[in-house]
């Protein structure tokens, strides 16, 4: 009888802490990997090019909600997943990254074999919050532990675990996983004093996070128990949608700046508090938030704030203790007023250009109720993240705030879809970042996913043309030319349509997408306009 090998350990060990899909690009660095996986039930899915497998992975972690697995082979794998692994450690996204490692006695030599990197270990660790190196078939298991721990215990991230050529196929040691890491509980201190504050504030305001985005229901709750407008960053979009005390619009609009510096006490529940939210503008500056009270799952996080009180742990679980400590009565402070003026003070002041784009989000998500709707960093994406209220809770996600990654929505898009197949899925994509990952649409085939791919097409980079005149600089290197997106569907073999920037030739043409259930790509076309005008 065969040993067991250490790849398939691996996969074992995989299997065992509740992975049920692995997004990979096999290669001679990570076959021994591949012979377990073959054999485990694990679905594998194929990108194209491993920026695409570690976006998949970052886009079935969102959805599902479980840590997304790519496996990459030595060397070029890995840094071509470095970026993924920094949009994911960006917004908090549990992402797991396997990759190979030449054989132990080559390591740190400098001798040129193949993939050879000076330190790819010491390279990981600069973006994953932990990278494990597996010296020996008895280090295997340990390293699945550290590794899962931030995605129990924590705040979640990327972590990376590497095994060298050599020990992938040596014979395995027995190992079972460890029990996860148990949070520590709420301190009902700290809960108790947050519960007086709001029994004596007459206009609090929630600003909700990425890390409330499970947690609608008991959001929800606290919310109309304080009358207390939701402010939404861009990962909490879907929360509470169409809801009087709804705000889904940026904390860094002026509108919504003044509703937050109006209140007089400011509950911040699961979000980082950062800039490209908080201050998209760059002005320097953020709302004054009066009598702060913050919860995040990371203490860490919590010490790069001043707040008044703080309280680790989950959001809806501070949430609902929060709600149990309060009086039985709510409050009534006119927060459904407060909400409605924020909401209309701010969608006036994104401009006309953005309400337009704005306008087309709404008739996109009218016309497939319950989408995920998974973004790149364009122009309607951008108007979005300003202003818009989403009808799925976790369901708008992009890469245009945190780490900004350009190529994220395709690929991201295709996770999604394998994270939740019942799910409708429409990937807005730019015809610029398109470019950068436009292959990655044949994993989507391969799989017949329900994906509407939708390319707003301004034939350049209009956002960055726009900046780049603002401040008086000559526009260049800001109109390349784009594929035509009609031929380029044709040979993928996925329906195509062109539409103009017309709301309701948007919805038909996705409404008729929607009713395929298979890949299909729908252009938008931005026509009498140049990137410097757009």
């Amino acid at each position: 009888m065969s040993k067991t090998t250490v790849g398939e350990a691996l996969v074992a060990g995989l299997k065992a802490r509740g992975v049920t899909c692995v997004f990979g690009i096999p290669g001679v660095h990570t076959v021994e990997l591949y012979r377990g996986l073959a054999v485990s039930g694990i679905r594998h899915i194929t990108p194209r090019h491993e920026q695409g497998a570690g976006f998949m992975a970052d886009g079935y972690a969102r959805v599902s909600g479980q840590p997304g697995v790519a496996f990459v082979i030595t060397g070029p794998g890995l840094t071509n997943t470095l970026t993924p692994m920094a949009q994911a450690r960006a917004d908090s996204v549990p992402v797991l990254v396997v990759s190979g490692v030449n054989a132990t006695g080559t390591l740190g030599k400098g001798r040129g074999h193949l993939h050879e990197l000076p330190d790819q270990h010491a390279l990981a660790k600069t973006v994953a919050l932990t990278s494990e190196h597996v010296a020996r078939p008895e280090d295997l298991d340990a390293a699945l532990d550290r590794a899962f721990a931030p995605f129990t215990a924590g705040r979640p991230g990327p972590a990376h675990i590497q095994i060298p050529l050599d020990v992938a196929g040596a014979s395995a040691r027995d190992g079972t996983p460890q029990p996860a890491t148990a949070r520590p509980p709420l301190d009902p201190d700290q809960i108790s004093k947050a519960a007086n504050r709001f029994s004596t504030a007459d206009k609090v305001v929630i600003l909700a996070g990425g890390g409330a985005k499970r947690a609608s229901a008991e959001l929800q709750a606290l919310a109309e128990h304080l009358d207390a407008p939701v402010v939404q960053t861009v990962n909490a979009r879907g929360l509470m949608h169409g809801h009087a005390l709804t705000v889904p619009a940026s904390p860094s609009l002026q509108a919504v700046r003044t509703l937050i510096e109006d209140a007089d006490c400011v509950l911040a529940l699961g979000t980082e508090l950062g800039p490209t939210d908080y201050d998209m503008y760059a002005t320097g500056s953020m709302a004054r938030m009066p009598e702060l009270i913050r919860v995040d799952i990371c203490a860490d996080q919590l010490a790069r704030h001043a707040a008044e009180i703080t309280i680790t742990g989950r959001a809806g679980e501070a949430a609902a203790a929060l709600l149990d400590a309060l009086p039985a009565l709510p409050k009534q402070s006119e927060g459904a007023a407060r909400a409605k003026h924020a909401r209309t003070v701010a969608l006036e002041e994104i401009g006309p250009q953005y309400r337009a784009q704005v306008e087309v989000l709404n008739a996109m998500r009218d016309a497939v109720p319950g989408a995920l709707m998974v973004g790149d960093s364009t122009q309607p994406v951008y108007a979005g993240n300003l202003y818009y209220d989403h009808d799925r809770p976790g369901g708008w996600f992009n890469a245009a705030t945190g780490y900004g990654a350009l190529g994220y929505g395709i690929p991201a898009a295709i996770g999604a879809s394998v994270a939740d197949p019942s799910a409708q899925v429409i990937c807005i994509a730019g015809d610029g970042g398109a470019q950068f990952s436009l292959p990655e649409i044949m994993a989507a085939v391969d799989e017949t996913l329900p994906i509407t791919f939708v390319i707003w097409n301004n034939r350049g980079y209009g956002e960055i043309a726009s900046s780049m005149e603002a401040v008086d600089v000559p526009v260049v290197g800001c109109d390349p030319t784009p594929p035509e997106f009609g031929p380029a569907a044709a040979s993928f073999g996925i329906p195509y349509t062109r539409v103009p920037m017309e709301p309701q030739a948007i919805a038909a043409a996705l409404q008729e997408a929607s009713r395929r259930g298979t890949p299909s790509l729908v252009e938008i076309e931005i026509t009498g306009s140049s990137p410097a005008q757009e």
